[in-house]
């Protein structure tokens, strides 16, 4: 079983992240990451959801919210181009020999240094899963005090070419 990742646009209203939320307890299913946020339109929320689950269970998910009300579209990223990105906030212990080697891999892996303490740096650092596995990976060395992630937020790829009507360059 591999993660995949599920958009949702629903209507802004009051009860549907708790009608959602609820589809995926009552039938059992379990969500790794929810993010919810407005998107371009303000009637508009998008949720981001990544499952793990096997493709005939997916297949489910995806029906079952489509048939939500205040469900709009749902998008299944397994199908089709897509960029994901996640944050992370950490917080890393250092003293006067470790300090220089973690402002380093920040700047590696360009991640900010969002407030510095004595003996402690908090690191914002946003990227795919394997970049923020590879990061954390590296900081777990020095001493994670505390951690917390924003889960996966993903939109597809889109076909930026110039319509022809739109191309100045192909009127007569």
């Amino acid at each position: 079983m591999t993660y995949h990742t599920i958009s949702v646009l629903v209507e802004n209203k009051f009860g549907v992240l708790a009608r959602v939320a609820g589809m995926f307890s009552g039938r059992g299913y379990n969500i790794r990451s929810l993010n919810v946020g407005p998107s371009h339109d303000p009637k508009i929320s998008r949720m981001t959801i990544v499952v793990r689950e096997k493709e005939n269970v997916l297949n489910q998910i995806i029906k079952q919210l489509d048939k939500l009300i205040d469900v709009i579209q749902v998008i299944d990223f397994r199908e089709g181009d897509y960029v994901d990105r996640e944050l992370v906030l950490l917080q890393v212990k250092v003293d006067r020999q470790t300090r220089a080697e973690v402002i380093e891999i920040c700047q590696l892996f360009r991640a900010k240094i969002i407030d510095v303490g004595r003996t402690v740096l908090t690191i914002e650092v946003t990227g795919d899963t394997g970049k923020i596995a590879k990061f954390t990976s590296l900081m777990e060395s020095f001493g994670i005090l505390d951690l917390t992630r924003t889960g996966r937020i993903a939109l597809p790829r889109l076909n930026d070419a110039p319509d022809e009507s739109e191309n100045p360059a192909s009127a007569d």
